[in-house]
């Protein structure tokens, strides 16, 4: 395949006549966490690639305050928590390789997670868990743990009443700085002479059958391949080539986040109870998150939501009280129909493959994903290997659209 400039044969043999415009191997649509994965692994499979963001790169849902890498539960062990726990061992060695090309800190640390339990039944589940992670928390002979506490270091962390039942300690969960961490992939990729990047351009038409994209400032792009990785603004490109949908196939959830001047170690685990996030970061600060609001007037501004959530961090962990909000932060996160990522070829279009919609993972699990999509895009294998259920035409059935 051609990574250089030049005209597409036969892209002007019908209809209207086109100036001559670049080819590329692969064409990303979408320069978020999921976006800036599959460009890297895209070069590392030999690929020349143009990587169109319609915003700033790393900008939108990537551009968050969290960064909490938190297992499911390790109970009824399925193939998708496997694939979750593969990826959030293997995040470390990566991230790794990436600080150590480019001397960048991507704000990774494994610091484990606090779950607090409020009532003795939560207890007798968590114990249930302890178990269950004995069983399938372990790779290459590396264990991880669901300790259940009641003595330690959290009764001076927590409000009583959080953990009267005591503790959740696992070792397997972390946190990454999303802002550092896409940072430090665009440094990568920028330094990449097979690698070129648009910021602020769009993709207006996108034709798979002749290889073809239309750029929201008027240019042209030849590709051979291109993959949809767009977040919440993939849904009009895929009802535009697979539509009409019955339901919404991929739909934007608004989260909101706080940053914290707090003076907390960076050790600390991060805590989570009941869709609360409280996560420390480096310097001392901690973000605080997130809500899901799938009703939103105003999808980029914070609000009252915001001082909810963190009014519930400070009743959970008191220490916080007083501490100044250095940033308060709205966006839209992608949800697929049915919460799966959406991975893989797009049906009825040859040249086109989805990745997006991991909603509340995508941090954890985008660096696996996005090597299972190149290495079939790259004719590495012919499948993923991807759960059934993260394939598109899973959720274009659920959403009932139509093959183009």
């Amino acid at each position: 395949m051609s990574t250089g400039d030049k005209a597409a044969d036969g892209a002007s043999q019908s209809g209207p006549s086109f100036p001559s415009y670049r080819t590329v191997d692969l064409l990303i649509i979408g320069g978020g966490i999921m976006g800036l994965w599959a460009a890297l692994f895209a070069r590392r499979a030999g690929l020349g690639v143009h990587l169109a963001d319609a915003g700033p790169v790393g900008g939108g849902a990537s551009g968050g305050l969290l960064g909490a890498l938190m297992p499911h539960m390790p109970d009824r062990w399925s193939d998708k928590k496997q694939l979750q726990f593969d990826a959030l061992v293997s995040l470390e060695a990566e991230i790794a390789r990436l600080e150590a090309e480019t001397g960048l800190s991507a704000g990774y640390r494994r610091t484990g997670r606090l779950i607090p339990l409020g009532k003795p039944h939560l207890r007798t589940i968590a114990l249930g868990h302890e178990a269950d992670a004995l069983a399938h928390w372990r790779k290459d002979g590396r264990p991880f743990y669901w300790h259940v506490r009641d003595q330690g270091f959290a009764g001076d962390l927590l409000a009583p009443e959080a953990i009267a039942s005591g503790w959740v300690h696992d070792t397997l969960a972390a946190r990454v700085s999303p802002r550092r961490l896409t940072a430090v992939l665009r440094a990568v990729l920028e330094a990449d002479r097979g690698v070129s990047i648009s910021q602020q351009t769009g993709v207006a038409r996108l034709d798979g059958a002749v290889g073809r994209a239309v750029l929201s400032d008027g240019s042209e792009l030849a590709f051979h391949h291109a993959v949809i990785a767009a977040g919440a603004g993939s849904a009009p490109l895929l009802a535009a080539l697979s539509g009409p949908f019955a339901k919404p196939v991929l739909v934007p959830v608004k989260g909101q986040a706080a940053l914290l001047g707090a003076g907390l170690d960076p050790d600390m685990p991060v805590i989570y109870r009941d869709g609360l996030y409280v996560v420390p970061h480096e310097n001392g600060e901690v973000a605080i998150g997130s809500t899901s609001e799938n009703r939103f007037a105003e999808p980029f501004s914070t609000d009252s939501a915001l001082d909810d959530l963190v009014a519930a961090a400070v009743a959970l962990m008191p220490g916080l009280a007083g501490a100044d909000v250095i940033e308060r932060w709205a966006g839209l996160r992608p949800k697929a129909i049915g919460r799966d990522p959406m991975v893989g070829p797009l049906p009825g279009h040859a040249r086109l493959s989805v990745l997006t919609g991991g909603f509340k993972v995508s941090f954890g699990v985008a660096h696996l994903l996005s090597a299972a999509l190149v290495s079939v895009i790259a004719g590495a294998r012919e499948e993923t290997g991807l759960p059934a259920s993260f394939d598109p035409s899973a959720h274009l059935d659920l959403a009932g659209g139509r093959p183009a």
